[in-house]
């Protein structure tokens, strides 16, 4: 069928730049990472693997950990790194993992039904947190205050202590000076070990964290926020230990149906709407109730815990890693209608879809700068299998298509963010919120406006401006123009790197067969063309613009 549009222009987004006033600075941190012990190969069959022709044989601390995993992430060069949960905090007891590998004991472990054998334990993970440049988060269960204190003693004191005296025996003399630590994860839930309620939390988080801080002065506190209810439970919380806290904690969490329902791409990336609105709303109620509660100043916000989940029916066979870095095969059967009930496949491997809303997401984080609680802090789930950014199989490692959102963000984007307006084209939707249920347990949407072309922008240290911009559209190019500063003479020239606009579908993933199927290509320097850059369909592009 002839195209019955043959000499149509491509669609044109403006985006209006002020390179001078900025909005205010964002944290490397948000760049941070999230490992969690006994989850779908985060560390035993992924950053530890003992007996593994590639993993460090020599002895000390990084024995047993693959070496492929160790290079890929100390490319990203991460910011914080959270560990070891998540939900397994909860019933984690740091003692169990600390001294002789082959003296630690295996539990039951009560978060994920599996075994923990605590080889990996903290030692090991500071270790590992230094040998890829990464700051570490510890997070601990706060059901015992005196464990939550020696856990700090054990890796900050510089005493002559027993425990610092342990610390050295284990292979460590000096200091770990391990900066952030959490008080808890998620308490309010009653899939915790030790789930409480608001005015319990507030005052267990208080006493946490007084005598937390009398071990080491300088370390930053994360409190446990919430993703509902939030003024009841924050409320509290900021009165009776907001004063302790350099941050609050927010989950969020996005939801695919393509395993099972067939091509979801422009529900996925339509939900880092959906996450915009969330973190607005929870930084504007934390900066009112800081208010009230007459704090000096509100915390930050931590998005320690986020990711897109793809679902998929329960009534499929349970999904298992496939040695190609997918899903191993296995027999489904179509789906006419919404199943009886869904879970999270944790070996589904990364698409475009979920890069394009990974970016969307970080857009949203740096328009938080200049906030009076921005977020400060983001670690997505996961850094290394289930879904994460590395995969690891027994026959290698590769980047997911993922991985190369936080590469792109991490290394070619600017810390000072400057204010920036999209004026393009966009469609009305009903935007999926996230993993939200219904009382029927069906996923629930509210109308929206989604914009195909969302851009922020930044200054670099060397004072270019840099522009990253995502275009939605799934199969349409559209043409960005940069005004910057009100002037009509554009950037005449620009060095672009985009992700995705080469593939051909938007499902496209990477394997051991094919780790750069999607990855960033480097088109170098640009010319504009007619004022500004054709960017292609489902893609994300960063240009760093020339100096006027």
């Amino acid at each position: 069928m002839p195209d019955p549009h043959p000499f149509a222009q491509p669609r044109e987004a403006v985006i209006a730049v002020d390179s001078h006033h900025p909005l205010g600075r964002i944290d490397d941190d948000i760049y941070g990472h999230f490992l969690e012990s006994a989850f779908f190969g985060n560390i035993e069959g992924g950053v530890l693997d003992e007996g593994s022709a590639l993993a460090v044989d020599e002895p000390g601390l990084l024995q047993g950990v693959r070496s492929d995993v160790l290079d890929l992430v100390r490319d990203l060069e991460p910011g914080v790194i959270r560990w070891p949960g998540g939900n397994f905090t909860s019933a984690y007891h740091w003692e169990d993992a600390v001294g002789p590998r082959d003296e630690r004991p295996t539990r039951l472990e009560l978060a994920w039904g599996e075994l923990e054998t605590n080889r990996f334990g903290t030692d090991e993970f500071l270790a590992w947190c230094e040998q890829v440049g990464a700051p570490a988060y510890l997070a601990h269960s706060a059901r015992d205050v005196d464990e939550a204190v020696r856990w700090v003693e054990y890796t900050n004191a510089h005493q002559d202590t027993a425990l610092t005296r342990r610390r050295a025996a284990n292979g460590r003399s000096e200091p770990w000076n391990v900066r952030y630590w959490g008080v808890g994860n998620e308490v309010y839930g009653p899939w915790q070990m030790g789930h409480r309620t608001a005015e319990q939390y507030a005052a267990d988080a208080l006493e946490h964290a007084r005598f937390m801080r009398a071990v080491d002065p300088d370390i930053r506190l994360i409190g446990v926020g919430i993703p509902w209810n939030q003024e009841a439970w924050t409320r509290p919380l900021l009165t009776r230990a907001g004063r302790y806290l350099d941050y609050v904690s927010l989950h969020l969490y996005g939801a695919s149906n393509h395993l099972w329902a067939g091509d979801d791409y422009d529900a996925m990336v339509a939900q880092s709407l959906y996450f915009e609105q969330e973190i607005s709303t929870y930084s504007q109620l934390v900066t009112d109730l800081a208010l009230e509660a007459g704090l000096d100043r509100p915390p930050a916000l931590a998005l320690d815990e986020w990711t897109m989940r793809h679902l998929e029916p329960t009534s499929w066979p349970a999904p298992q890693a496939g040695a190609d870095g997918g899903v191993a095969p296995r027999e489904t059967t179509p789906v006419a209608d919404w199943p009886g009930g869904v879970r999270v496949n944790r070996w589904s491997p990364r698409t475009i879809g979920d890069a394009v809303f990974c970016a969307g997401v970080f857009h949203a984080i740096h328009r938080t700068a200049g906030s009076a609680a921005p977020v400060a802090m983001a670690n997505p789930v996961n850094l290394v299998n289930a879904n994460g950014l590395v995969v690891a199989r027994p026959g290698g490692a590769f980047r997911s298509a993922i991985y190369h959102v936080w590469n792109l963000y991490r290394h070619h984007t600017g810390r000072t963010v400057l204010p920036c307006a999209v004026d393009g084209p966009a469609r009305s939707a009903n935007v999926r919120q996230g993993d939200q249920r219904s009382g029927r347990g069906e996923q629930t949407a509210v109308p929206m406006t989604v914009p195909f072309v969302d851009a922020c922008a930044t200054r670099a240290d060397d004072g270019t401006v840099r522009l990253a911009v995502i275009n939605r559209h799934r199969d349409e190019a559209i043409r960005v123009r940069p005004v910057i500063d009100g002037s009509a003479d554009g950037p005449r020239q620009a060095h672009l790197r985009c992700l995705g606009g080469d593939l051909d579908g938007v499902n496209t993933v990477n394997d051991l067969t094919q780790p750069d199927a999607v990855t960033v290509r480097d088109h170098g320097q640009v010319d504009a063309d007619g004022g500004g850059w054709l960017l292609p369909p489902h893609s994300i592009t960063v240009l760093t613009l020339e100096r006027a």
